[in-house]
């Protein structure tokens, strides 16, 4: 179980982590000091960076989250109501991530072969809020883990 644990901690780390980078340091200095040319391609170069390590880190999360569910403690059933706070909430981030990666993600990368510069700005400000989203949704669910239990 320790392996288990371990993992979906470092898992949920490098994605709430890598978001709250991304959406309070770096969006905050790359406004300020880059056109939105330069912005826009540096944004898609991170993305392209970051977005496997999310994928990886869903993966990883489901994986070990059940595992420990289902083969550490017997089911939903013998959980308590934050492992299923956790999971209600991680699943709607996974899907707001699937969501993010398929339309706006693809949209900004498109816009930014064609040098389409406003369009892509367009598809980087969706992104921005649904990391916002998934930002708040992923602190909330980093204090559940944290301090569940004991409430």
């Amino acid at each position: 179980m320790s392996l288990a644990i371990t993992l979906h901690l470092l898992a949920a780390v490098l994605w709430v982590g890598g978001m709250f980078f991304a959406h309070q340091i770096l969006r905050p200095v790359a406004a300020s000091r880059l056109e939105p040319p330069e912005r826009l391609v540096l944004w898609k170069g991170c993305f392209d960076r970051f977005f496997p390590v999310v994928w990886a880190a869903i993966a990883l999360l489901l994986a070990t989250g059940f595992w420990i569910i289902f083969a550490v403690y017997g089911g939903m059933a013998e959980v308590g109501w934050h492992v299923h706070a956790m999971l209600g909430i991680g699943l709607v981030m996974m899907a707001l991530f699937a969501w993010l990666y398929v339309v706006p993600y693809r949209r900004l990368s498109w816009r930014v072969a064609e040098r389409q510069w406003p369009a892509a700005a367009e598809a980087l400000a969706r992104i921005r809020q649904v990391v916002g989203i998934n930002l708040l949704l992923g602190l909330l669910t980093t204090a559940i883990a944290a301090g569940g239990r004991y409430f």
